[in-house]
């Protein structure tokens, strides 16, 4: 008789009722009859009366012991105290998925309201999660709603793009990359790292890591935020440099202004690898308005706002969007 099949009130028993069905004609015909091999086989600190004859019988017997309600009592505190844990930090969500409903199923919490209050608690460490889920909460309606909807939660978590995450920004008409080569310098102008846009082969040089501008709140980088892009090879942050040039209409009378360095090809900024200003925004190129995390392919318009006009530094300069001149 396997060792496993025996009954403690260390196992629901419904789940051990279960168990024990599948051996119904093995039993039925050997070692006394079912019913009997099955009463055999309970813990005999659990006491059965004398009167079970059936098999729901003995299942209401042991669910009205006192090892069924501790039994049903530490499932419940398991799931009160029961932690998501993220792949990224070393989890695994389909493990946690089997936890959760093992611990309602033992603890019989099977109302949904409890469920998905429980479910909440467990997402107190991530903050994204927690708010995601919380949008969604009012129209679940089952168990495996609950997971449907957190799965896909998890899955948009996974595209979105975090500070310190390496990207490539792939120009939409073209196909091509945005690219540099460390030891690669404009002759003309800032005579700074080159900024141009490659063919459309995938390769390190078209790697830019994204750095904040400011400590930020989480890890998720967001569209209308400020941040610094930094070639992955060179070290080196995207931006545009100005410079203090002379003017003499009179030789008498110099006169000085700052300007940005133009780039060679047309007459927009140069843009250049160790610029001055450079502390770039995301927005979505169709929805102006919207602020919201980034994501993988998401297509966006960069921009950067000048530090300084003619006349020097100010706070509210003008702003330049990155461009191709293809």
């Amino acid at each position: 008789m396997n060792s496993f099949l025996k009954y403690d009130g260390n196992i629901h028993p419904d789940e051990w009722i279960n168990d024990i069905k599948k051996y119904y004609n093995m039993w039925e015909n050997n070692y006394g009859g079912f019913l009997n091999t099955a009463k055999s086989l309970i813990n005999p600190t659990i006491k059965l009366p004398t009167e079970i004859n059936d098999l729901e019988k003995l299942r209401d017997v042991l669910k009205k012991d006192i090892s069924f309600t501790v039994f049903k009592n530490s499932n419940k505190r398991k799931l009160q105290s029961l932690k998501y844990k993220y792949e990224r930090d070393g989890g695994d969500t389909l493990k946690f998925f089997t936890e959760f409903r093992n611990l309602c199923y033992n603890s019989e919490t099977n109302d949904i309201e409890e469920q998905k209050k429980y479910f909440f608690k467990s997402l107190n460490d991530y903050s994204y999660f927690l708010t995601e889920f919380c949008k969604r909460m009012e129209n679940i309606n089952s168990m495996d709603e609950l997971i449907k909807e957190f799965e896909e939660i998890v899955m948009n978590e996974s595209n979105i793009i975090r500070y310190g995450s390496t990207v490539a920004l792939k120009h939409v008409a073209t196909g091509k990359y945005l690219t540099s080569i460390g030891n690669l310098c404009y002759t003309t102008g800032s005579k700074k790292q080159l900024i141009y846009a490659s063919d459309s082969e995938f390769n390190p040089n078209v790697l830019w890591k994204m750095i904040k501008n400011q400590s930020p709140d989480n890890n998720y980088s967001c569209t209308k935020t400020d941040v610094m892009l930094q070639h992955e090879i060179s070290d080196n942050s995207l931006g545009i440099s100005y410079y203090y040039n002379s003017h003499c209409r009179y030789p008498q009378y110099p006169y000085y202004r700052y300007e940005y360095h133009k780039s060679p090809s047309s007459n927009h900024t140069e843009v250049s690898c160790g610029g001055d200003d450079y502390i770039w925004n995301f927005k979505h190129s169709k929805l102006e308005n919207y602020e919201g995390y980034l994501k993988s392919n998401d297509i966006v318009n960069l921009s950067i706002k000048k530090s300084h006009n003619i006349n020097g530094r100010i706070q509210d300069g003008q702003v330049e969007f990155l461009r191709s001149h293809d």
